[in-house]
């Protein structure tokens, strides 16, 4: 079994910048993918970053939807087993609840979700 807890969302200016985070725990595999899910009001829930993880350093293989590109970053910190989404340049569209999932064989985890509110 693996538990997903997230940090906290928030209330940020368009143009501000927030980092969420993913941390892992329980049985966790040496090869996963973690990724990081939206869903805004009345809409499905969208892919929005993802990250193949091998427990190499140099392994990591990341991707992006084409509506958050060059302004989302997925990294991961080993030592506390988090997967961050640093969001920078937010926009009002990118209001949403945002859920972290991790994916090994052929289970899947998700975490409770937070709220991104991006409003003047």
């Amino acid at each position: 079994q693996v538990r997903l807890v997230q940090s906290r969302g928030g209330l940020v200016q368009p143009g501000g910048s927030l980092r969420l985070g993913c941390a892992a725990s329980g049985d966790i595999s040496s090869l996963f993918v973690v990724g990081w899910y939206r869903q805004g009001p009345g809409s499905q829930r969208d892919l929005v970053a993802s990250i193949v993880i091998r427990n190499t350093a140099d392994y990591d293989r990341t991707t992006y939807a084409d509506f958050v590109k060059g302004r989302f970053t997925i990294s991961r910190d080993n030592a506390k087993n988090t997967v961050y989404l640093q969001m920078n340049s937010l926009r009002p569209e990118d209001t949403a609840v945002y859920y972290c999932n991790l994916r090994q064989g052929s289970s899947e985890y998700w975490g409770l979700g937070t709220q991104v509110t991006v409003s003047s």
